[in-house]
C-alpha cells in the first residue's frame, strides 16, 4: 500500500468516526465539504431525506466564468459565500458542519469561515 492509499484510508477512517456524531436533520442539515486536489464542493444534506438542499462548487460555470482565483484557498472562500447564499435561499440558517475527515485547516476551513460571514449559523 503506498503512501496516498494510507492517507485516503486514515482519511475514511476519521471519516467513519465523525459521521457517527454528526447527523443532517430537516431543521439542523449537514453541510459537508469534499476536497480534491484541484476542486472544492460543498453540499447541504438532509440525512433523514437522504437529499442534497444545497451545494457549490468550483466546477459550476457561474464559478469558473469569475475568472483565476488567486491560489485554492480564495476560490474555496467562493464557494462558502455561495453555498451560504444559496442556502439562505431555501430557508436555510442553521447548519452542522462535516469536515469529512480533512483537517479543518486552509480550504476547509476558508469555506466554513465563509459560510458563516454569510449568514449560517454552526
Amino acid at each position: 500500500m503506498g503512501l496516498t492509499q494510507k492517507r485516503e484510508a486514515m482519511r475514511i477512517k476519521r471519516k467513519k468516526r465523525i459521521r457517527q456524531k454528526v447527523q443532517g436533520t430537516p431543521q439542523r442539515p449537514r453541510l459537508t465539504v469534499f476536497r480534491s486536489a484541484r476542486h472544492i464542493y460543498a453540499q447541504i444534506i438532509d440525512d433523514t431525506r437522504g437529499e442534497t438542499l444545497a451545494a457549490a462548487s468550483t466546477m459550476e460555470k457561474q464559478v469558473r466564468d469569475q475568472g483565476k482565483y488567486e491560489n485554492k484557498v480564495a476560490a474555496a472562500d467562493e464557494i462558502g459565500k455561495l453555498v451560504a447564499q444559496r442556502a439562505s435561499g431555501k430557508g436555510i440558517t442553521s447548519v452542522v458542519f462535516d469536515r469529512n475527515g480533512y483537517m479543518y485547516h486552509g480550504r476547509v476551513r476558508a469555506v466554513s469561515e465563509a459560510a458563516r460571514k454569510n449568514g449560517l449559523d454552526f
